[in-house]
């Protein structure tokens, strides 16, 4: 058998190493949640136990005498050895919700529509949307993952390929557009994007399509997105959109695609950090998007 241990009292030697780290019982008794008169007292219990003085007592302030010195790096790394080891042992902690950060007209249009089947599959995950047309900062925690359009770089994150978008001409089936002649006689709903360059307008359209007496310019002019493609489902004109975010209007029949040309968008792109993207709850909410962008 072996002979147990010799130690003084393991909570004295604890209220030493954040006395001698601190340099102050006052601030080693807040980290503790002690009285600083608790402190003293552990302190002349540990000397008494050793033999030897420990602290150097000024007004205000303590310094460590030589003993001290020696005996604090010994306990400060034991302590942090414990802590690792308890952290390692230790399950990791449930995130709250996994966020998901992607475009206003994205999340409304693809992803709400979808939170049922998500929460259907993956019932121990929970999910939380975040809607906004600006990047949001990944690495400093604003989202887990997120959508997002446009041709990148995306500089120090994991990437990939969510779909291709496409837009097209749209409008209610109640015009009876059949021949893209039939526009000069329809209007136009123009959408004002912030970013121009990241949707076709109908100038971009009018170029392939060289629509003989089409003026590109006349028509409505709606700023959100949303409210152009409910003016299109409500009649009150024509509206190049993104084939994949009307999917549901189509299918419907509450807007039809009559005619061509297509405009090939950009990509929209899964993102999110390297550690982000290996957890299990990312990776379920990766999954699902995949099936939700598929057209």
């Amino acid at each position: 058998m072996t002979n147990p241990r010799k130690l003084p009292p393991l909570a004295a030697l604890r209220a030493f190493e954040a006395a001698a780290r601190h340099l102050s019982f006052r601030k080693a008794a807040d980290e503790l949640a002690v009285t600083p008169t608790a402190i003293s007292h552990q302190m002349r219990l540990l000397e008494a136990t050793l033999g030897l003085p420990l602290f150097e007592r000024h007004v205000r302030r303590v310094s460590l005498t030589p003993a001290g010195a020696q005996l604090y790096p010994v306990l400060r790394d034991g302590l942090d050895n414990f802590a690792r080891a308890i952290a390692a042992l230790s399950p990791a902690p449930a995130r709250g919700a996994v966020t998901v950060s992607a475009t206003t007209l994205f999340t409304a249009r693809r992803l709400i529509p979808a939170l049922s089947a998500f929460q259907a599959q993956w019932p121990q995950f929970a999910l939380r949307l975040h809607a906004s047309d600006d990047a949001v900062d990944l690495a400093g925690g604003a989202a887990d993952i997120a959508v997002r359009y446009g041709a990148g770089p995306f500089a120090g994150l994991a990437s990939e390929v969510l779909c291709q978008d496409r837009f097209g001409v749209v409008c209610s089936p109640a015009l009876g557009l059949r021949d893209s002649s039939d526009l000069t006689a329809a209007t136009l709903i123009h959408s004002e994007w912030r970013r121009r360059d990241l949707q076709p307008d109908w100038r971009r359209w009018q170029a392939l399509a060289q629509v003989p007496g089409l003026n590109v310019d006349a028509g409505l002019r709606i700023t959100d997105e949303s409210h152009a493609l409910q003016a299109a489902v409500a009649g009150q004109g024509v509206v190049i959109a993104s084939l994949l975010l009307v999917e549901d209007e189509l299918s419907r029949g509450v807007l039809v695609h009559p005619f061509g040309p297509v405009i090939e968008g950009h990509q929209y792109h899964l993102v999110a950090t390297e550690e982000n993207m290996a957890s299990a709850d990312v990776q379920a909410v990766r999954q699902w998007l995949k099936t939700v962008a598929s057209p």
